[in-house]
């Protein structure tokens, strides 16, 4: 096993940040895989914004504060973690190392955050729960009448922690790249809780399509509403999260259902290309349903500053997804061992830096907009006035900005 730190051996550059264990991925990954992994839907405008966004954000940092003893220590869901972070599912982690969810499961253990298990794992449920961890499920509502409530109580009897209901994928988003690639899974990559686990359209090359999207619609219901929300609730003592919201709307009606969570997302830019970024909504998101649930945050997190930023705009947490499995791909458990060690450092740094002595501490900074962001043409736009969030269950609800102009800013 290569040293983690570095990518290809001692006269690689070192993994300092991770934007170089995706380059190292990036030199390992075959290019469909590559591309599965890191693509968007359509002109990849969302997939973009994502860290347009989070580049927008500034913190004012406190000063003459005690932080001699940082902890990155918090709850999630009621269970301890070492950071409030969490690995999101992702499917088909088999296709960048053998171990696949076994590995990344491991690894999150060791670094003592939860692992969400994907419907679309290349490992069950059940052995992944054997490895003793905070494990999550991942739940998408299936055509197949009652599947995918089979699917919660399998979960649930395997010992998961919490179910998670993703809820912005009808269908799969036109992934482009995907669809250039006609991107099939090899014969030995299976989506082990569909169809036994057996060979699926996913393994059928088709011409002008991602096989894996068409292995997709035919499995996915595009009925998901409110009534299965319940239905699933009623069927369950865990934690009930809801994955792909992006409207206050929504989020303070999943509290109504009883849903424990909301998780912040836009599906890392894979479904609704020009759905608002992540972290864009987060604000108004957290201030609707004003502790009714508890708010977490996903989709284009890449560093312990953007955990801070999502802290101090109304999230309890952060999701991510891409970075463990780049680090997967690079060198197995190690890899993904690297990036969660690189996450929790850099929050302790960045709490530390900014006045907080505790996780709870960064809920009540507050943060400022501003700066550019390129369009699709390449060309820089002023960033437009933007809400942020300072401590909503108690603190001051702040807007303001770096930069005067006009207009949202493209991706």
């Amino acid at each position: 096993m290569s040293d983690p730190a570095t990518a290809g051996g001692a006269a690689a550059a070192p993994l300092l940040t991770l934007e170089d264990v995706e380059r190292a991925a990036a030199a390992v990954l075959p290019a469909g895989v590559r591309d599965f992994i890191a693509g968007g839907s359509g002109r990849e405008c969302t997939l973009a914004a994502n860290r347009a966004a989070f580049d927008r954000v500034f913190v004012r940092p406190r000063v003459l504060r005690d932080v001699s003893h940082c902890s990155t220590g918090a709850r999630l869901l009621g269970r301890p973690v070492s950071m409030p972070v969490a690995v999101a599912p992702v499917a088909y982690q088999g296709l960048v190392h053998p171990e696949g969810e076994l590995a990344a499961a491991r690894a999150a253990k060791t670094a003592g955050v939860p692992f969400t298990v994907s419907t679309l794992s290349t490992v069950p449920v059940e052995e992944i729960t054997a490895l003793g961890g905070d494990v999550w499920f991942q739940l998408y509502w299936l055509r197949e009448p009652g599947r995918a409530l089979e699917l919660a109580r399998r979960a649930e009897d395997a010992g998961c922690t919490a179910l998670m209901l993703t809820v912005d994928v009808p269908w799969m988003g036109r992934r482009l790249r995907d669809v250039r690639n006609e991107f099939t899974l090899p014969e030995q990559v299976r989506a082990v809780h569909l169809t036994g686990g057996g060979a699926s359209a996913a393994h059928r090359r088709t011409a002008g399509a991602s096989a894996v999207a068409v292995h997709t619609g035919q499995e996915f219901s595009a009925a998901l509403t409110w009534a299965q929300v319940a239905e699933l609730r009623a069927s369950t003592r865990l934690p009930l999260l809801l994955k792909g919201v992006l409207a206050p709307e929504d989020a303070v009606r999943a509290a109504e259902f009883g849903v424990d969570a909301v998780v912040v997302s836009n599906h890392g830019g894979r479904q609704l290309d020009s759905a608002l970024p992540s972290v864009e909504a987060l604000p108004e998101v957290a201030e609707a349903v004003r502790g009714s649930c508890r708010v977490l945050l996903d989709s284009g997190v890449r560093s312990g500053t953007d955990v801070l930023k999502a802290l101090a705009l109304g999230a309890s947490g952060v999701l991510v997804g891409r970075p463990p499995v780049w680090g997967l791909a690079v060198a197995g458990e190690d890899g993904v061992r690297r990036v969660l060690g690189l996450l929790a450092a850099e929050l302790a740094d960045a709490l530390g830096l900014a006045g907080c002595a505790t996780v709870a501490d960064a809920r009540r900074l507050r943060t400022v907009r501003g700066g550019t962001a390129a369009g699709p043409d390449g060309t820089g736009r002023r960033a437009g006035p933007a809400r942020t969030a300072g401590d909503l269950t108690g603190g001051d609800l702040t807007s303001e900005d770096l930069t005067a102009g006009e207009g949202a800013a493209g991706p």
